[in-house]
């Protein structure tokens, strides 16, 4: 529970951050949160006792509706998102589709859907409620981020390690955050 504290409290200190909370919450969907290096980059800031980097390239912005799994209507939200924040790149993923393009099991949830991204470091996911609390989801836990541990998922250990490979080598993530371990075995 303290990390999750701890995560809340970060995000809510970040005024651009906050910003795009609410303009997601505004779009109305179902199971719908801002996930992967739009909450990863701002812990990963903080630990390395600097100021909260610009955004990342793509917001990830993701929900689960199985009734709306066109990929013509996450474009249209995209659009949406563009008209109220074009200075942000959108990225919008019905996760009740994705299951399809990633070769797993359907998901039944965008948190369930989680579960089976690259790394546990990534599957970590906040919405602003109603009330303006900040939700987190976190189905891998908090350990790892909060750790600066980059770790494969179950799956990435596996069949799809050469994708987990790919993506370390290409995000160059030690870069930036040079205190990361990351592991490359498992």
């Amino acid at each position: 529970m303290e990390r999750v504290l701890e995560l809340q409290a970060l995000i809510a200190s970040d005024d651009r951050r906050m910003r795009v909370l609410r303009i997601v919450r505004d779009l109305g969907l179902p199971d719908c949160w801002v996930a992967a290096g739009f909450v990863r980059n701002r812990v990963w800031d903080h630990a390395h006792r600097r100021a909260s980097s610009p955004l990342p390239q793509d917001i990830d912005v993701i929900w689960f509706d199985p009734a709306a799994c066109g990929a013509e209507r996450d474009a249209a939200l995209e659009t949406a998102l563009r008209d109220r924040d074009g200075t942000s790149a959108w990225s919008v993923k019905n996760q009740a589709r994705m299951h399809a393009r990633n070769g797993d099991r359907p998901y039944r949830s965008a948190v369930d859907a989680m579960r089976h991204w690259p790394e546990t470091a990534t599957a970590v996911a906040v919405r602003l409620a109603a009330r303006g609390e900040i939700e987190v989801a976190a189905p891998l836990g908090l350990d790892d981020l909060f750790g600066l541990i980059v770790r494969p998922t179950r799956r990435f250990l596996g069949e799809k390690h050469a994708v987990y490979l790919d993506r370390i080598r290409s995000k160059n993530w030690e870069r930036d955050w040079p205190g990361l371990k990351i592991e490359t075995q498992g």
